[in-house]
C-alpha cells in the first residue's frame, strides 16, 4: 500500500460527502491537492494542503473547509488524531496498529513489496550508453550506463512496459576510421610491417584480434586493393566485433538492452526523409537564413539559404538547420530520424541518458519529438554530470597511454560491479560525482555501499543469531507475520516501520520524476535508523531484537528486522545491486 495514495482516495472521498451535505460546492476539481509527510515528524504522519487547494474555487477560507474535512477524517479508524495547523494544513496521526499492519503487508509481500500498476503498462523507451561504437567503453560512460539501466527496472518495478535501448552510431565519419585502422592490423596481422599508426585513426591494441579475425575470415583478399573496395565490408565486420565488445562490458556491470538500433539503418531506411515530409506537410520546414552565432563570429561564417525546421516554435532557442552546405544532413537530423522511428513503436514516453557534452541538444530534440508526435510523445532527456576518479586525494587521470583505469572493465575488476552501481547512483544525475577508489573499500558510514550492505547482512546474522539462542524457533515468513506486532511500541520501533511504509511511495515518486538515486538515499536513511536501533540495544537490553526470555518480543522484533531486510533487498535489486548475506 502506497499510504499517502491511500489517504488522498480517503480525502478525495471525504470531500464528495461534504459536498454531497451542501457544505461544499459540486463537481470542484479536486485533483491538484497534495498528500504526503509533514516537514517536521511531531507534525504528524501525514498531511495535505487540500483545504486551501479548494479555498478559490469554493469561495470560502481554507481553515472553514479544513474543520469540516477533518471533522468526517475522525471517524477513519486509522486516524488517531487530526490537527489543522497555519493558513489551513490538515494534519493526520495515525494509530500504531495501522503501521503494524504495514509490517504484515511487508512480510506478505516479500521483496514485492511496494511494485504497484501505477504505470499501468504504458510502453516506455529509456535509451542509455549509445557509445561509438570505436573501442572497449570507457569509465566515461560508466555513469549513464547506471543511471538508465536503474531507471529502466524503477520503471518496471511500478508497472510501465520498458524497453532498453542502445543507438549504435554507425554512420559517422569516425567508424570509416574504425575501419581503417581495423584495416591496418588486418594488415599486419598477415605479417605487413604497418609502423606507426597514422593521425586520426585508432591505436589501441584492442583492434589486433580483430585484424587476426577478419584474416582469418577473409584471408588475404583485401590486400593491396583500393579502400573502394574494402571500406565497406572491413567497417560492417569491425562495427561488429566492437558491439560484440561493448554488450561484453555492460554484461559485467549487469546491464543488458532489449533492442540495438542502427544509425546506418534508421537513414538508410527513409525514416529521416518520413519525418521531414511530416514536419514540411505541417509547415514546420522552410528554406531560410539564420542569425549568426551569438558572440565572436567564426571566420567562415556566412549567410547562406539552409533548410530549416521551425523548432523555436516547440520552445527551442531558435531554428535550427537540417542540411549542411555540401547537401549532407546536420548532426541533429539522423536523430530526428531515430526519434521518429521510436515514436512510430508507440512509446508515448521516451527518456534518453546523455553526458554533459550533448546537453545543447535538448531542447531541439525534444521540439522535434513534439512536432512529429503532436505532443502525444514526451521526450525526457537526463543529461548526468561527468565522474572524478580519485585514489588517495589524487585524481585519476584517465588516459589511453598511462593504461590507468582506463576502461569500464577495469573498474569493475578493481572494485566490483555492485559498487560501482551503487556510487553512481549516490548523487542526482546532473551533479558532478567523485568516485574515491579508497573509500568505497572503507568499512564505515561514510561508504554508503558499506553501510546499506551492512545493514542487509545484519538483518540475516539477527536471524541466524536467534536460530542459535533459541533452538527449535521458526522464523520463517508464515510464523513472523503471526507475530504479536502491538508488542513494538518503542518511537524508534515505530519510526522504522513509518520508514519502511514509504518504500511505495518512493518507488512511484522516483520513476515518475525519472531519478533512481533517490532509491539510493533511501536506502542509506533506512540502513542508519536500523543501525542506531541496533546501536541502542547495546545499551539497553530491553531494546535487543533477541529477548531469550520473551519468545512473543523477540518473534515481533524478528518481524521487523526481516522487513528492513527485505527493503533493502528489494532497493539493492532494482538498483541492480545483489545484496550481501554477510560482511567478510
Amino acid at each position: 500500500m502506497n499510504v499517502f495514495n491511500y489517504f488522498r482516495d480517503e480525502i478525495a472521498a471525504t470531500i464528495e460527502d461534504v459536498a454531497a451535505a451542501g457544505e461544499l460546492p459540486r463537481e470542484m476539481n479536486i485533483n491538484s491537492f497534495a498528500v504526503e509527510p509533514p516537514r517536521e515528524s511531531t507534525h504528524g504522519d501525514v498531511s495535505t494542503n487540500v483545504a486551501m487547494v479548494l479555498a478559490k474555487p469554493a469561495g470560502m477560507k481554507p481553515r472553514d473547509i479544513a474543520d469540516r474535512i477533518a471533522a468526517r477524517l475522525k471517524a477513519n479508524p486509522a486516524v488517531e488524531g487530526i490537527e489543522i495547523a497555519g493558513p489551513g494544513f490538515i494534519n493526520l496521526r495515525l494509530k500504531s496498529g495501522f503501521w503494524h499492519e504495514r509490517l504484515l503487508e511487508i512480510l506478505r509481500e516479500g521483496e514485492a513489496y511496494g511494485t504497484s500498476t501505477m504505470g499501468g503498462g504504458r510502453a516506455v523507451n529509456v535509451e542509455y550508453v549509445s557509445a561509438n561504437p570505436t573501442g572497449p567503453l570507457h569509465v566515461g560512460h560508466t555513469r549513464g550506463a547506471v543511471i538508465g539501466d536503474a531507471l529502466a527496472s524503477l520503471l518496471a518495478t511500478v508497472g510501465f512496459k520498458v524497453t532498453r535501448e542502445y543507438y549504435i552510431n554507425d554512420a559517422g565519419a569516425q567508424v570509416d576510421q574504425l575501419a581503417r585502422s581495423a584495416h591496418l592490423r588486418y594488415r599486419e596481422a598477415l605479417g605487413e610491417t604497418i609502423g606507426a599508426i597514422p593521425e586520426g585513426l585508432y591505436p589501441g591494441d584492442y583492434l589486433k584480434p580483430v585484424g587476426a579475425a577478419l584474416a582469418a575470415r577473409d584471408g588475404r583478399q583485401w590486400l593491396g586493393r583500393p579502400e573502394s573496395d574494402w571500406l565497406a565490408a572491413v567497417r560492417e565486420f569491425v562495427t561488429a566485433a566492437m558491439m560484440d565488445l561493448i554488450r561484453a562490458d555492460l554484461a559485467l556491470l549487469g546491464v543488458n538492452h532489449d533492442k540495438f538500433s542502427s544509425e546506418r539503418q534508421i537513414t538508410s531506411s527513409g525514416r529521416v526523409e518520413e519525418a521531414l515530409e511530416i514536419l514540411a506537410a505541417r509547415d514546420l520546414l522552410y528554406t531560410g537564413v539564420l542569425e549568426p552565432p551569438k558572440g565572436k563570429k567564426p571566420d567562415d561564417w556566412e549567410p547562406r539559404p539552409q533548410l530549416l525546421f521551425r523548432s523555436s516554435k516547440f520552445g527551442d532557442d531558435s531554428d535550427r538547420p537540417l542540411k549542411k552546405s555540401d547537401g549532407s544532413w546536420t548532426y541533429v537530423t539522423p536523430d530526428i530520424g531515430y526519434h521518429f522511428d521510436k515514436i512510430r513503436r508507440g512509446f508515448s514516453r521516451i527518456i534518453d541518458v546523455w553526458g554533459a557534452g550533448h546537453a545543447g541538444y535538448v531542447k531541439r530534440m525534444q521540439a522535434a519529438v513534439a512536432a512529429l508526435s503532436e505532443g502525444k510523445s514526451a521526450l525526457e532527456i537526463k543529461i548526468y554530470q561527468n565522474v572524478s576518479f580519485v585514489e588517495n586525494g589524487v585524481q585519476v587521470t584517465m588516459s589511453k597511454r598511462s593504461g590507468r583505469f582506463v576502461t569500464l572493465r577495469d573498474v569493475i575488476d578493481e572494485v566490483g560491479p555492485g559498487v560501482v552501481r551503487f556510487i553512481m547512483l549516490t548523487r542526482k544525475h546532473d551533479q558532478h560525482l567523485d568516485f574515491d577508489f579508497v573509500k568505497v573499500k572503507e568499512q564505515s558510514k561514510d561508504n554508503p555501499v558499506f553501510y546499506v550492505q551492512y545493514a542487509h547482512a545484519r538483518t540475516r546474522s539477527a536471524m541466524r543469531q536467534a536460530a542459535a539462542a533459541l533452538p527449535g524457533i521458526d522464523l520463517s515468513d508464515d510464523v513472523l507475520v503471526k507475530a504479536d506486532f502491538a508488542l513494538l511500541a518503542d518511537a524508534d520501533e515505530l519510526s522504522l516501520i513509518k520508514l519502511l511504509a514509504g518504500w511505495p511511495r518512493l518507488l512511484e515518486a522516483a520513476a515518475e520524476a525519472g531519478e533512481p538515486h533517490r532509491l539510493a538515499f533511501y536506502l542509506y536513511d533506512l540502513a542508519s535508523a536500523f543501525h542506531a536501533l541496533w546501536t541502542r540495544g547495546r545499551d539497553e537490553t530491553a531494546l535487543r531484537f533477541i529477548v531469550a526470555e520473551n519468545r512473543a518480543l523477540t518473534l515481533a522484533r524478528l518481524g521487523l528486522v526481516r522487513a528492513i531486510g527485505l527493503v533493502v533487498a528489494s532497493g539493492l535489486r532494482v538498483m541492480g545491486v545483489e545484496p550481501a548475506e554477510e560482511m567478510r
